[in-house]
Order: structure tokens, then C-alpha cells, then sequence
């Protein structure tokens, strides 16, 4: 009976990492812009309008120039305003509740009327100096990461305050809401600028208990950037320093998909369509890959 056991043990072994990366997806190019966009930062898609928008850096990031801007451009890459909203200093994260674009410009979060083209408001968040994903829940309530200080905002009511601030956080990019839960996707331990002792992972909030946990055993993944869900319970990852596309599942086990040039930033996954986009934010173009079923 033992020796069937150890067996058996052994098979389990033998195949468990097979079955975990067989089920990684299969992506595929589908189509590539030219390098028109000024530091791509994030792009996400208004389903209303049947376009996705793009947030241009342009620039210093942590500088307020008015330099920065929206493209906007159609489904299968055509832009169709690069300059769709102009005015803003370095944005970044984007999402979109109702009609309107909610936008982080490094230390305001700044909302955008998509039908008027025009920003209605402004709240700031002056002890910030990198506001940089924004995720909002079900209830409209919207979350943005600082990230350079360990802090969480959130804006909730017509308040836009801070919601957690903690070194647990180990500087927060990505955000995504998951029922009851944020997922955020962190840098890691910063050291000298942007670079980093130890690579960050992936970590669950509680949106009631602000409790923070690991996904996974906290093993170091990558400089995470974007975060989006596959619809099969595991998370396509970009990871901004080595420009990979990652699959990570719910136990923290991480796949490459897809390695492309550094500056792979806040991706948008269409589960409708099949797709992933991603805006590359050091080459100035925006790449979309079919997930092949």
C-alpha cells in the first residue's frame, strides 16, 4: 500500500505543473498601431461608444505641464482622435463608471463627461505624488493607487480621501475589484528610482476590513503594472520592466504569455472579443493579441 501511495505521489508531481500551465491561454497577434502615442500609459474600453481611450504621459510624469492627453481610437486600431482630451499634466490610470472617464494626472483624480469631451471635476489628493491605476466597484466607488507612497485612495460619496496607507502595499500599481475584494498588483521594494531589491506580487484587499493579504506565498513575480481577469479565475499580468504578459492564478503560480519590449503598461482585456491590449508606453504604439480558445 505504501509503495502504491509514493506512486501515486509521484504521478501527481510529475503532471501537477503540466496541468497548471496547460491552462494558460493561447495568445495570438492580432493587430499593432504605429508609434504615434506619447508615453501610452493605459487604455480602456467605453463599450457605449464602441471605443477604447488611451492615456498619453507625455512627458515628466510628476510634472504638471498640460501635456498630457486622451487618444481615442477604434476596435481594431484605427485611431480616431489621437488628441481626443486635451489639457491634463502626466494621466495615467483610466476607468470608466456611466458616462463618465475617471483619470489619475499625478495628483488629481479627474473626471471626464465622454459625451461633452469635457473634464467636470477635479479632486485632489495633494500628498500624492503618482497617482496611478484607478478601479471602481459596484457600488461606484472609485480606487486609485499612489504610487510612490504606499497609499490607497479612495473616492466614495463625493469624497475623495485616503483609504489605506501601509508598507504592506510595497507601492501599489495595478487595481482591479473582484467582488468583495481589490486585487492589486505591486512594484515591489523600491530602492534606487524605480528599481527594486525585491519584485512585487500579486496581494488581496477586503473592501470591508482593509485587510491586505499575499496571493500566493508572496513569491517575487515581476514589477507588476496592469492587472486584468481571464474570466477563468486567474489574472493576465504586465510586467513593466521586462515587458512580459504574465498568467498568474489565483495560488500566485505565474506563466509568460508574451514577452514584449520594456515599458508594457495598464493593459484592458475584452473577454467579448477575445482580446488583450496593451499600450507600450517606451515605444509609443498600442499591441492587441486574440485569446485563441
Amino acid at each position: 500500500m505504501k509503495q502504491i501511495k509514493n506512486s501515486l505521489l509521484i504521478l501527481i508531481a510529475t503532471l501537477l505543473p503540466g496541468i497548471l500551465f496547460a491552462a494558460s491561454p493561447i495568445l495570438v497577434p492580432a493587430w499593432q498601431t504605429e508609434a504615434h502615442f506619447e508615453q501610452a500609459e493605459s487604455v480602456v474600453y467605453d463599450a457605449t461608444n464602441q471605443l477604447l481611450y488611451v492615456s498619453n504621459i507625455n512627458g515628466d510624469g510628476m510634472e504638471a505641464d498640460y501635456d498630457g492627453y486622451i487618444s481615442s481610437l477604434s476596435l481594431d486600431g484605427q485611431i480616431v482622435d489621437l488628441h481626443w482630451l486635451e489639457g491634463l499634466h502626466a494621466p495615467k490610470g483610466l476607468t470608466i463608471v456611466g458616462n463618465f472617464l475617471y483619470v489619475a494626472d499625478i495628483n488629481e483624480l479627474v473626471v471626464i463627461d465622454i459625451r461633452s469631451k469635457k473634464v467636470t471635476q477635479r479632486y485632489s489628493a495633494p500628498n500624492a505624488k503618482f497617482l496611478n491605476d484607478v478601479a471602481a466597484d459596484d457600488k461606484g466607488n472609485i480606487y486609485v493607487s499612489a504610487f510612490l507612497t504606499n497609499t490607497l485612495y479612495r473616492l466614495k460619496e463625493g469624497i475623495f480621501d485616503v483609504w489605506i496607507e501601509s508598507e504592506e502595499l510595497e507601492v501599489p500599481n495595478g487595481l482591479l475589484v473582484e467582488g468583495n475584494q481589490l486585487i492589486l498588483a505591486s512594484w515591489g521594494h523600491m530602492t534606487d528610482g524605480f528599481a527594486t531589491d525585491i519584485t512585487g506580487h500579486l496581494k488581496t484587499i477586503n473592501l470591508d476590513t482593509k485587510e491586505i493579504k499575499s496571493l500566493g506565498d508572496k513569491t517575487p513575480i515581476g514589477n507588476l503594472d496592469g492587472i486584468e481577469p481571464d474570466g477563468e479565475g486567474n489574472y493576465f499580468v504586465t510586467d513593466w520592466m521586462t515587458g512580459e504578459l504574465l498568467h498568474i492564478t489565483p495560488s500566485g503560480i505565474s506563466s509568460i504569455l508574451v514577452s514584449l519590449e520594456r515599458g508594457s503598461a495598464d493593459h484592458t482585456v475584452l473577454l467579448d472579443q477575445n482580446l488583450v491590449i496593451i499600450p507600450m508606453m517606451l515605444t509609443g504604439n498600442i499591441v492587441a493579441f486574440e485569446i485563441k480558445k
